[in-house]
């Protein structure tokens, strides 16, 4: 394995890009050595899938595309971020029983929280945000 490795794709903010983007990711972590059926692949799907929702969802036009970002540091940390160009950060929001919104940050965080690793939001230069999730790149058995 590469001591860095580090791919983006851009997206249109719309919602039939939210497949494209877990596709793209499932593809880009396959190419770095996980096993398809790793469950950090599943989780980095769910993870992306949710933020590139919140990205198309909640930036009410205002950001025309999503930029997916997947690096594997040279300290073996899977870094995910998804961003957009809409100011608005993400809400925290009580997700009532009958919602069928108002989930996705938790199931982020929740996910996160059982890879062991950490979400942020971080504003860029040019006035949107990226949400960025950490945690370890997982230990493969020895024959693979």
């Amino acid at each position: 394995m590469a001591d860095h490795r580090h791919a983006s794709l851009s997206l249109p903010s719309d919602s039939a890009s939210v497949r494209g983007a877990r596709t793209y990711v499932a593809d880009v972590l396959s190419k770095w050595g996980l096993p398809d059926d790793a469950e950090t692949i599943h989780g980095v799907q769910l993870i992306v899938s949710e933020l590139a929702t919140n990205a198309v969802q909640h930036t009410c036009g205002r950001s025309p595309t999503f930029t997916v970002h997947l690096r594997l540091d040279e300290d073996r940390k899977l870094h995910i971020g998804v961003t957009d160009s809409h100011p608005r950060w993400p809400q925290r929001l009580p997700a009532a029983v009958q919602q069928d919104n108002g989930r996705g940050m938790l199931i982020v965080r929740t996910l996160t929280a059982e890879f062991a690793g950490s979400v942020s939001v971080v504003p860029t230069e040019e006035g949107g945000k990226t949400v960025r999730v950490i945690f370890p790149w997982p230990a493969l058995p020895p024959n693979e």
